[in-house]
């Protein structure tokens, strides 16, 4: 009696280049397509006043048009161009979201990880600075200094929702530093006489680089949003365009009633595919980070298997050829350049 053996498997596994592991992030589809919306309002944001065919506060004869090949996305009740408007808007949105984005980031870095890896007096203590900040409402904050202010300009909106948006940041990433500042690395790097600060920045802050990048993405969102909110009920300065301050007017002259659509809908559409862009963006690195999602970017190595590495035996039909390659029944010889052993018994 013979019996036959196969040799084992070989598996094709071909590990990614260290070059390429490091943008694994940009792999995802949704990361790509939020980033080149983006680019898009960026471009925007900084070109917008000189690709702007009018200037927005100019008013003309042509009252309340639909668009046309003059005026792209109509005019308003005065006759002013609403893709200017649009245009020169753009800059205060992304200014805001991003200035907000920026200084609610570092907060939450610098008190976080501070309290997260100190522990002690020092965690009590920038933990209840925490808390304290994370019960404080933003948009009712913010109508307050309005109405003290004279000038509400997008640098102080900023920094309100800076102030206002860092907490719950500091938390998460307290909570992520506690649980690395024991890891082994950072025990070794400890008994080789490395200083604090040091073992925060190059040891625990890599590893916190895609949450810092999450929070400040939502941050973001939060700030634009919050802007809109304020420039479209009136606490914002209306003398500066932004697309709250599109809607705003829109609103005041009862441009639904009117059936003035081209008025407002343009604002929303831009506000939508900026939520969308950084929707997608927070999306993107969800999935990165976290290991159930992430082989939807197709981070996640994958290993092809060879087909027919263990031979079964088919019975043909009368009739009907044998597939190449494949036995005919257990006793025929197997497929040329498959190794194989026999033992007699």
């Amino acid at each position: 009696m013979a019996v036959t053996t196969t040799t084992d498997v070989v598996v094709t596994d071909a590990a990614p280049a260290a070059s390429r592991a490091r943008f694994r992030f940009l792999r995802g589809g949704k990361t790509r397509t939020g980033l080149l919306i983006l680019a898009f309002f960026a471009v925007l944001a900084v070109a917008g006043p000189w690709l702007a065919p009018y200037d927005p506060d100019a008013m003309s004869d042509q009252l309340l048009r639909p668009p046309s090949a003059d005026h792209w996305f109509g005019t308003t009740q005065t006759g002013q161009d609403v893709l200017s408007q649009i245009l020169v808007g753009t800059r205060g949105v992304l200014l805001v979201g991003f200035l907000a984005g920026i200084l609610a980031t570092v907060l939450s870095v610098l008190i976080g990880v501070s309290a997260g890896f100190l522990g002690g007096a020092a965690d009590e203590l920038l933990s209840m600075l925490s808390n304290i900040f994370l019960v404080i409402p933003g948009l009712p904050l913010i109508i307050i200094i309005a109405s003290f202010v004279e000038d509400t300009g997008d640098l102080l909106i900023a920094s309100v929702i800076a102030l206002t948006s860092w907490a719950w940041g500091a938390r998460v990433l307290r909570a992520q530093t506690l649980s690395l500042r024991r890891r082994d690395y950072v025990e070794a790097a400890r008994a080789t006489g490395e200083s604090t600060w040091r073992i925060i920045l190059f040891e625990v802050m890599p590893n916190l680089t895609a949450v810092i990048a999450s929070g400040f993405v939502g941050t973001v969102i939060f700030a634009v949003l919050s802007e809109i909110t304020l420039a479209f009920i009136g606490v914002a300065d209306i003398s500066h365009w932004n697309w709250g301050t599109v809607l705003f007017w829109a609103q005041s002259n009862q441009a639904l009633a009117q059936g003035a659509w081209w008025w407002f809908v343009p604002a929303g559409l831009c506000i939508a595919l900026l939520g969308t862009a950084l929707s997608l963006i927070n999306f993107g690195i969800d999935e990165f980070v976290n290991p159930r999602l992430r082989t939807a970017t197709g981070a996640s190595r994958k290993v092809r298997m060879r087909v027919g590495f263990t031979p079964v035996a088919r019975t043909a039909s009368p009739g009907t050829p044998a597939s190449p390659g494949t036995p005919e029944s257990p006793g025929t010889p197997e497929s040329p350049g498959t190794p194989s052993k026999e033992h007699t018994a």
